[in-house]
């Protein structure tokens, strides 16, 4: 014969129930947090990126603020830019290859195209753009 749970039982159970629910609606709503945030920044990246185009140029202190003050908002949200060197191995996890271009140093970035973003404990968002030496 079944033992009927007593009320004791029932209840750790539901407090149980109750905690793993608590737990479930706040991953979701990080996770959903998360998203939003990221459709958010991918829209921004094309701003920053004609931002650094611009300073190239133009060596406006007023410019280099706003990109340093965008910057800093990518990094409060956990990104990262990923800084690539010329002279530097190709890397597929966080380089795309844009261009094969003539050079004697094989398989080296001769040439960043377009600066990539990661999360800093994360997936990468926007591979760097990069041209490469072939010979």
């Amino acid at each position: 014969m079944m033992k009927k749970p007593n009320l004791k039982d029932q209840l750790t159970r539901a407090l149980a129930d109750y905690d793993n629910l608590r737990k479930r609606v706040e991953r979701e709503r990080v996770e959903t947090e998360i998203k939003a945030n990221l459709r958010l920044i991918l829209r921004l990246l094309p701003i920053m990126d004609a931002l650094k185009s611009a300073q190239l140029h133009l060596k406006d202190s007023g410019l280099a603020i706003t990109i340093g003050e965008l910057e800093n908002i990518f990094k409060d949200e956990g990104l990262e830019e990923i800084k690539v060197q010329v002279g530097a191995g190709f890397d597929p996890e966080l380089h795309e290859g844009v261009e094969a271009v003539p050079g004697k140093d094989e398989g080296k970035v001769a040439e960043v195209v377009l600066s990539g973003w990661k999360f800093i404990e994360g997936p990468v968002i926007r591979y760097a753009k990069v041209k490469i030496c072939q010979k």
